[in-house]
């Protein structure tokens, strides 16, 4: 099966069976299930829901169905189109909507496709709510709307640049600083929304852009999770072009990753620790990230005498405890970066526009910045979820083994160790265990992981 229903929205791949995989029919079913919610929340109101998609293949298909399924409710559509999900996010509030659908399958592959799901924040739904609409969904428990009260659209492709302007606008931002600079970056869009908004911020910022995987056509050149094995071609550009970094988003502009000058990895888990390291120099505060992300973060949140938390992992989660917390900044270690100063979303704008301004306030290179940094090594791996994997009791027979060390049980299983951590949880978006390791070197996170996949290998085979 390849349909994943979650409290955060709906994804699967395109084609095959209804209820299998990502259908026509899961498309509208889910859409309904999303606009009763919202008319049973907000009786006697015209509602109003803002849409956008990334650049994938399957996005005008998904795009026209849910568009129409909203229509056919009587909730009026303002279109945004080819867009990302940080700025379907700042367009709720900006139009007063009521909440707001991204097209997107985020970092999975193009054949994948998927309905993320806003309420009338800009934000993602909590846990109750998104169980309500499958529970709606379940009992296609849908009105639709006669012909005289049908729902109406209104496109809007401005919002892009407005999206630029809000970025801009942010007093940590500081473009003529970044522009004195003259600095030089490569961007790989994966073909993608990304490929449009990046380079437009970094012009408006005085950057030169070089442009790699740009054409949003929904062709991915290569797996779109900005992970170093998928980004050989953007190192050896950033190398060739002598670029100061490079810069890679995934399809839908919510993850983040820097390549330094030299070629190298900045390091996923880094894009936080660098825009926060910046942030909190000018504005001391409190940072939240989940358990699957750096102690970096937890380092350079107590140098500038902050306090540091940890969420279970997924964006409402860490939303949810930046708010009990008051953090300044926060996000999750794969390159996602939320900035409340902006809006409570992941959003690779903001990322590029405060490490700019950082980098600008600084005199040494990308690959001098990251060595400032507490130095880790993460190692992340999966385990393909087949039928006599019992997640569950693989859990619970690792907890009680390492009942001595600190443990941590919010989302999965965390083991905190003196030097190194493993974080093993049941992915919400893929049918896999997530293994997430760090240490000191990446040997010692590389051995980590291996000798708990070991471990997990004889639960099963017992």
């Amino acid at each position: 099966m390849t349909l994943i229903k979650s409290i955060s929205g709906i994804r699967g791949t395109i084609g095959g069976k209804v209820g299998d995989n990502l259908t026509p029919v899961d498309a509208v079913k889910f859409a309904s299930a999303y606009g009763t919610w919202l008319k049973s929340s907000n009786p006697d109101k015209k509602l109003k829901v803002v849409i956008g998609r990334d650049a994938r293949i399957s996005g005008p298909m998904i795009h026209n169905l849910v568009l129409n399924t909203l229509v056919g409710l009587g909730i009026d559509v303002i279109d945004l189109g080819l867009s990302t999900t940080p700025t379907v996010e700042i367009a709720v509030p900006l139009e007063e909507a009521d909440g707001g659908i991204i097209l997107t399958a985020s970092h999975n592959p193009k054949q994948w496709n998927a309905l993320k799901l806003l309420n009338e924040k800009g934000e993602f739904l909590n846990g109750a709510e998104g169980a309500k609409i499958l529970e709606i969904a379940e009992a296609e428990a849908f009105d639709f709307s006669d012909v005289d009260n049908l729902g109406t659209v209104t496109e809007n492709d401005a919002y892009m640049d407005i999206h630029i302007d809000e970025v801009l606008n942010l007093p940590l931002v500081d473009a003529e600083a970044v522009a004195k600079r003259k600095f030089k970056v490569v961007v790989d869009g994966v073909n993608s929304s990304g490929g449009i908004i990046i380079p437009k911020l970094l012009e408006q910022m005085g950057v030169e852009v070089v442009k790699l995987y740009c054409e949003p056509n929904g062709h991915f050149p290569h797996n779109p999770e900005p992970l170093k094995e998928h980004l050989g071609d953007i190192c050896n550009l950033v190398v060739q072009e002598k670029a100061d970094f490079g810069i890679v988003v995934d399809p839908d502009v919510d993850r983040l990753a820097f390549i330094s000058n030299d070629g190298e990895m900045f390091g996923e888990e880094y894009t936080l620790v660098a825009c926060a390291d910046y942030v909190l120099s000018k504005t001391p505060g409190n940072t939240v990230s989940n358990l699957s992300s750096s102690r970096a973060l937890r380092d350079i949140t107590l140098k500038h005498n902050g306090s540091y938390q940890a969420s279970a992992v997924g964006e409402v989660n860490v939303v949810e405890l930046m708010k009990a917390t008051n953090a300044i900044i926060g996000g999750e270690g794969n390159g996602g970066i939320i900035y409340p100063e902006s809006h409570y979303g992941r959003d690779s704008l903001v990322g590029v526009a405060l490490f700019l301004t950082h980098l600008a306030s600084l005199d040494v290179t990308v690959a001098e910045l990251r060595a400032s940094y507490p130095q880790y090594f993460m190692s992340k791996n999966k385990i393909e979820l087949t039928p006599e994997i019992n997640v569950d009791e693989i859990l619970e027979v690792l907890t009680k083994k390492y009942a001595d060390e600190k443990i941590s049980t919010i989302d999965g299983v965390k083991i905190d160790f003196l030097t190194d951590w493993i974080h093993l949880r049941k992915s919400n978006t893929e049918p896999i265990i997530r293994i997430y390791t760090e240490a000191p070197t990446q040997y010692d996170a590389d051995a980590l992981a291996l000798r708990f996949i070991q471990e997990i290998q004889e639960i099963v085979n017992k």
